[in-house]
């Protein structure tokens, strides 16, 4: 990677981040692209949302990344190139019980517009909770989740939902704060909800996958546009719809991805290798 040309050439880049992502993401950048990262040390990312739900996040994934960048050339005006990572952790769409994971990081050229997002999903992710309603059980969590390696927060609990109106406590550092923190809780509401801390500085699996992301970045950016040379002609959409092996009809599966140019507008669709969909993807054959 550091072998290839670096086209910012130690222009300055400015990381909205509260949560030490720099530590991955500024020395992948300033090898494959030259730019030196700083932090925005003036913005606050949590007013764009929490993963412990004091703050709800409005909009998207990719929209709370944007309005970061925003933010940090608010913060810095004379810089040129803003980046901003944001996660998100749910179930897996298609595999039941199953976490997944799903970061994305993003960096915005003032100067040209274009716009480059790094993409990186993954069910490895400690992403968990339980309530509990004594201290045993909240340490056998922590302990399944990592801890005090990775963090857990403690808040708490109505009718078995997370209530962090009622109680909040986060940076919890060694088994005598968590036991703490649980008792405290279990005193306010009868139980406790105790969930995986996943901001990333508290979590070195989250962590890795930012950093996948990033190269995932910096593989896109390097690839440049067949007719302009713009960078950044990468995979924008996937179209479903790969024929059935046993009826012939459209199937959930891939049969095509589409690359296209944010510069000049150029799209290319590249048919996946596969010519025929197993038949459990298809709603005809498997309802």
């Amino acid at each position: 990677m550091a072998s290839a040309p670096r086209p910012y050439r130690q222009e300055p880049a400015v990381l909205a981040t509260m949560h030490g992502k720099e530590r991955v993401i500024a020395p992948l950048l300033e090898r494959a692209l030259g730019l030196r990262v700083r932090v925005s040390n003036g913005i606050d990312t949590d007013r764009f949302g929490t993963f412990s739900r004091d703050v709800e996040r409005t909009g998207s994934q990719l929209d709370a990344a944007r309005a970061k960048i925003a933010a940090a050339f608010a913060d810095a005006p004379d810089t040129q190139v803003a980046l901003a990572s944001e996660g998100s952790f749910g179930p897996h769409p298609y595999i039941p019980f199953l976490p997944l994971a799903r970061e994305i990081v993003v960096l915005t050229n003032r100067a040209s517009g274009l716009e480059f997002i790094g993409h990186h999903a993954s069910p490895t992710t400690n992403f968990s909770h339980a309530v509990v309603s004594d201290v045993g059980a909240a340490h056998a969590f922590a302990d399944h989740a990592q801890f005090p390696e990775h963090g857990v927060i403690v808040m708490g609990v109505i009718d078995g939902q997370p209530a962090p109106a009622c109680a909040l406590i986060k940076d919890i550092g060694n088994p005598a704060d968590l036991e703490n923190a649980v008792t405290q809780v279990i005193g306010i509401c009868g139980a406790a909800f105790v969930e995986t801390d996943m901001r990333a500085h508290r979590n070195p699996t989250r962590m890795r996958a930012i950093e996948r992301a990033t190269l995932d970045l910096i593989r896109r950016f390097r690839s440049p546009c067949p007719v302009c040379a713009a960078p950044g002609f990468a995979v924008t959409e996937r179209l479903a719809g790969l024929p059935c092996s046993w009826c012939g009809g459209p199937t959930l599966a891939i049969r095509a991805e589409v690359l296209s140019c944010a510069a000049c507008g150029h799209r290319l669709e590249r048919l996946v290798s596969a010519t025929t969909a197993d038949s459990g993807q298809c709603s005809d054959c498997n309802p």
